[in-house]
């Protein structure tokens, strides 16, 4: 598989910014829906083990796309 096309740093940034308005719509999603559950501990515990480390999984493919080393010139 070929490397991308786009120079790292343009990549970094851009998955930098994506990354900012992906959190911004999860923290507001997840707070939003904070409301709407019922008074139970338990069930405060679970959205809350949810809600901190959900937010990494789909952001997985993203950073790897970052992450992807520049063609060498020539090659």
């Amino acid at each position: 598989m070929s490397a991308p096309l786009i120079p790292a740093r343009l990549r970094k940034f851009i998955g930098g910014i994506g990354i900012l308005v992906y959190l911004a719509a999860w923290i507001w999603a997840f707070t939003s829906l904070y409301d709407y559950l019922p008074n139970n501990r338990a069930v405060h515990l679970i959205y809350f083990v949810v809600a901190g480390m959900g937010w990494g999984l789909p952001l997985m493919p993203l950073m790897s796309w970052m992450g992807k080393a520049d063609k060498k010139i020539g090659q």
